[in-house]
């Protein structure tokens, strides 16, 4: 499917410089301090900490740099972070949805704020956009899982929602409740997973033009720069034409 819900969650992640890596293996560390800290330090006593040890595991995260974000966990002076979520309008009215990890409130959404007005966006209240979007689990595999038939059997048998397969791969999805169960399931019938997380995902996309594209990628851009932003989400699509364009 062109533009699929990769664009909006994986971004384009893949091809950013040293620098960029540098970065998101910060965040990806964060979230793992943080489900450390607020359940069991071994990932397989701790839900949130295994799906987020996975999640760094599949951008090739270093192995010392999740240990050592396990380990502060555990220390008298691990940092405490807010999770909050903003919600607003980007370019021609894009719903996107930005989760953040802060120690100060203050600061995040002042930036936050600043980062929408300047590239033609908004910021909205809480419950402004997330009414367009599902939080669903999110389970991805290689397209060396198997073809979409067989992965599409698997994913019902483990009582997933929806599939949705590509050249470069398979996207399962379930309700966030059963993230979890439907993950174990499926790793039992197609081995173990690419990524397994909460998303939101959108319930209708629009589709963008070049100019639109490339003014919502500047805001996505700065956005993911900025050290408290986790995650952004957007329900747009990008053609594959405009896509090799941007």
């Amino acid at each position: 499917m062109a533009g699929h819900s990769k664009w909006a969650n994986i971004q384009h992640r893949k091809g950013r410089q040293d620098a960029a890596r540098s970065k998101l293996f910060s965040k990806l560390a964060k979230e793992i301090t943080v489900a450390a800290k607020m359940g069991d330090p071994d990932p397989e006593k701790n839900p949130r900490l295994r799906l987020a040890v996975k999640e760094a595991k599949a951008v090739s995260c270093p192995k010392d740099v999740i240990e050592r974000a396990i380990k502060k966990s555990q220390g008298g002076d691990a940092d405490s972070y807010d999770e909050i979520r903003y919600e607003g309008y980007g370019p021609n009215g894009i719903a996107i949805i930005v989760e953040a990890m802060t120690d100060n409130r203050n600061r995040t959404a002042s930036n936050v704020r600043s980062y929408f007005t300047k590239f033609g966006g908004n910021l909205g209240e809480t419950g402004s956009v997330s009414f367009m979007f599902d939080r669903v689990g999110e389970i991805s595999y290689g397209p060396q899982a198997g073809g979409a038939d067989t992965v599409m059997m698997a994913a019902l048998e483990a009582g997933a929602d929806d599939v949705e397969s590509d050249e470069d791969g398979h996207w399962i999805y379930c309700a966030d409740t059963d993230l979890h169960g439907v993950s174990a399931a499926l790793e039992a019938a197609l081995g173990e997973s690419v990524t397994a997380k909460l998303i939101w995902r959108p319930q209708t996309r629009t589709a963008l033009d070049l100019e639109v594209a490339q003014k919502l990628m500047r805001l996505i851009d700065i956005l993911e720069d900025d050290d408290d932003v986790q995650n952004v989400t957007g329900n747009f699509d990008i053609p594959e034409e405009v896509a090799a364009q941007l």
